[in-house]
């Protein structure tokens, strides 16, 4: 018995060493993202930055118009007017124009639903992702991507963070490639480098808060349970000294 519990142990943490080994050779160095999803500022932002350059090729489907009206503090006219790219109703899911035919022909695969992206991948990786973005002219779209290589997409906040570009170490022969050392901006964008930083925050807080709405009044109502529950221990408390009273 006490060997098959070895056994077990052992091949657990064995595992757990796995899985930290793909985490490091899948882009485990990661930056903290540092979102805040009290600040309601940075979530509009956030969905604005999404709905101009994100919409128009991924989905949100399980978050709709109005959902996200209510929670980030906007009226049906700001949302329709300012973050209605596609004309859909109030009350429909956030879903991208582009038809998923064209946009296979064009990237190879339809772009996916971003949903659920932070709660899969985690909200440091998708702000360090959206960081990693480098020109590559050796890909078809002229774009690459340190955290997730090869990525079917072309950095969609360019014009905002400038042009990146690699800086090459020496060559590896079991690669048979030379690895980035890092990435410099070479043509500054429109904002310095904090000002990206909060661009992407603002982002990723977006995708934070729309892979699960609910999360904002849960953390509302924390505040709320933690002191009905303090009231309630106090109450469990005097009720006991009253019992044990005549006891004594």
């Amino acid at each position: 018995m006490t060997k098959t519990l070895v056994t077990r142990i052992a091949a657990f943490a064995g595992g757990l060493l796995l899985s930290f080994s793909a985490l490091a050779a899948g882009g485990g160095n990661l930056q903290q993202s540092g979102t805040d999803l009290s600040d309601r500022a940075s979530l509009q932002r956030g969905a604005q930055l999404f709905m101009n350059y994100c919409a128009g090729c991924h989905s949100l489907k399980y978050l709709r118009y109005s959902r996200m009206a209510d929670d980030l503090g906007l009226t049906e006219d700001e949302v329709m007017t300012n973050l209605n790219l596609t004309g859909a109703k109030f009350g429909e899911h956030i879903v991208s124009s582009m038809p998923v035919d064209q946009a296979t022909k064009w990237f190879g695969q339809a772009p996916p639903d971003l949903s659920l992206v932070t709660r899969v991948r985690g909200s440091d990786w998708v702000f360090t992702y959206m960081k990693s973005f480098y020109l590559d002219e050796a890909r078809p779209l002229g774009w690459n991507n340190t955290l997730f290589p090869n990525a079917s997409m072309p950095n969609p906040l360019w014009q905002q963070q400038g042009l990146q570009y690699a800086v090459y170490g020496e060559m590896d022969p079991a690669l048979g490639e030379a690895p980035v050392e890092k990435l410099e901006v070479s043509s500054p964008g429109t904002q310095s480098a904090a000002q990206y930083d909060q661009t992407v925050r603002d982002l990723t807080a977006f995708l934070e808060y729309a892979g699960e709405p609910a999360a904002l009044k849960r953390q509302g109502l924390g505040v709320w349970v933690i002191l009905f529950l303090s009231f309630l221990t106090l109450l469990a408390w005097l009720l006991k000294n009253e019992y044990w009273r005549d006891v004594h």
